[in-house]
């Protein structure tokens, strides 16, 4: 039952009892009565406004999420994430690199100072 359900519940008993109306107590149980109805009004236009209001904030959130979707997408083809353990036949240091330390399947290790070729499938796999 709806807050202006009881209200017109309250305003239906009071009618029933078939008061005399210009008597003063009466009277402030129709004000009270007639406020409360009042405020129904407002509770139920709230709860309208307040369903509106969800409505748009869960739409805003579907595009938001479209947008995040498409700003932090993961690229898979890109490499440039990717770390690789590699040995340097030298002086047997582990060398950890990425893609972008490798320059044309070549790395120089960074303890010995030896520059060696790369099989790029070999390292990915």
């Amino acid at each position: 039952m709806t807050v202006s359900e009881k209200v017109s519940y309250l305003k239906g008993l009071v009618e029933g009892l078939d008061l005399d109306k210009d008597d003063k107590t009466v009277k402030v149980i129709n004000a009270i009565i007639d406020t409360l109805d009042e405020v129904a009004e407002c509770v139920s236009e709230l709860e309208l406004d307040v369903a509106d209001i969800s409505d748009q904030v869960d739409a805003v959130d579907e595009d938001l999420a479209e947008v995040e979707d498409y700003l932090f997408e993961y690229d898979e083809d890109d490499d440039e994430d990717d770390l690789y353990e590699i040995k340097c036949p030298e002086c047997g240091n582990t060398i950890v690199a990425d893609l972008d330390m490798i320059d044309n399947d070549e790395i120089k290790c960074p303890e010995c100072g030896a520059s060696f070729q790369l099989d790029i499938e070999e390292i990915e796999e």
